[in-house]
């Protein structure tokens, strides 16, 4: 999906008011990964499973296995729809003070990064989930925060308080052209180092 600006109450195409000529209103980019939808097919087939035990089961080896069964099988599927759900896709919104990231249909976790915390963007032309150790929100020490829904492009910011959030996005170029714009006109502070 490519990148797309809307002006005041969702209208699509520039609104120029008090701001820089030809610069969008609000930037909203997306990226999906089809595959996890294999990943919530286990999920769903896993919780089928425990409540399957749980209503119509001959166990004979005693209640305890029974309940542990039906408990870790109805674990696992909630825990594997939610985690492969909730990261299908994400949705990146740049308007003239924030960054806003949502992660799958209802938007959970959600992360709202107000512009003034940010010291620069940076666009990366290949996150793997391999560098980020799978796929959703990860968190690694020597390298920052992430979402990761996918391999491809994405955007990297830095923060002030030097934390970094990198983000898969289709058209991270014009994501990070956008934030640099904003930067600029926030206070002229330098986009990238």
């Amino acid at each position: 999906m490519r990148d797309h600006f809307q002006g005041p109450q969702g209208h699509e195409g520039p609104q120029n008011s008090d701001r820089d000529e030809g610069a969008p209103a609000v930037w909203t980019g997306r990226a999906t990964n089809r595959v996890q939808w294999l990943m919530a097919g286990v999920g769903a087939a896993c919780l089928a499973l425990g409540i399957d035990l749980a209503v119509d089961s001959a166990w004979t080896a005693g209640l305890a296995p029974l309940v542990m069964a039906v408990v870790g099988c109805v674990a696992a599927g909630l825990l594997m729809l939610y985690g492969t759900i909730a990261f299908v896709h994400v949705a990146v919104r740049v308007d003239k003070d924030t960054l806003e990231v949502r992660c799958g249909h209802i938007g959970v976790p959600r992360t709202r990064i107000p512009l003034a915390q940010v010291v620069g963007a940076d666009f990366d032309p290949q996150v793997t989930p391999c560098q980020w150790g799978g796929w959703g929100y990860r968190w690694r020490p020597e390298k920052g925060t992430a979402v990761i829904v996918r391999r491809g492009e994405g955007i990297v910011l830095r923060l002030w308080d030097g934390r970094t959030l990198t983000v898969t996005v289709d058209d991270a170029e014009a994501a990070v052209r956008v934030i640099r714009d904003r930067l600029r006109l926030l206070g002229g502070r330098p986009a990238s180092a």
